[in-house]
């Protein structure tokens, strides 16, 4: 494993802390997992897709959860019937249990099941105290003045 200095970011940042953490946790997760393939899309600035190939699993073998920022999509598929004997079985359709961090922000919006690919949406829910804004700058010697002016901001 890899490990990084993170010395730099942590210079320069504040509140960012949990960061190393949040590496660690996500290298668990992985365990070098390579089964289903996946693909994670940005739709647009706040809205993303996990598409998962689970080719031969149907609606009733796949499960979805979040829980505690993390999202799991486990598939388990009945057992083939004894008298089904295959030449050659190229089509994996063995159990699985993904797991992907999620930001506490992302929200997962659903989940659809299409021509063998599993797509499940998320979406990036930015709090009102979290956007943007304009900070007013007042003069050292009006301090009084900045109370009336965050005041108006307020009414506004």
């Amino acid at each position: 494993m890899t490990n990084f200095d993170l010395t730099p970011l942590f210079r320069s940042t504040i509140g960012f802390d949990r960061f190393a953490n949040m590496l660690d946790s996500v290298s668990q997760f992985d365990g070098n997992q390579n089964y289903p393939p996946y693909n994670i899309e940005r739709t647009d600035e706040y809205h993303y897709r996990i598409s998962l190939a689970v080719a031969g699993f149907a609606e009733k073998d796949l499960t979805v959860d979040v829980k505690e920022n993390v999202l799991s999509v486990q598939g388990k598929r009945d057992p083939e019937p004894d008298e089904v004997q295959y030449l050659y079985q190229g089509i994996a359709g063995r159990s699985f249990e993904r797991h992907f961090q999620l930001e506490e922000n992302v929200e997962v919006r659903g989940a659809r099941l299409e021509s063998g690919l599993l797509h499940v949406d998320l979406e990036r829910i930015v709090p009102e105290e979290k956007k943007p804004r304009r900070i007013a700058i007042v003069n050292a010697k009006m301090k009084s003045d900045a109370k009336v002016i965050d005041a108006k901001q307020k009414a506004a």
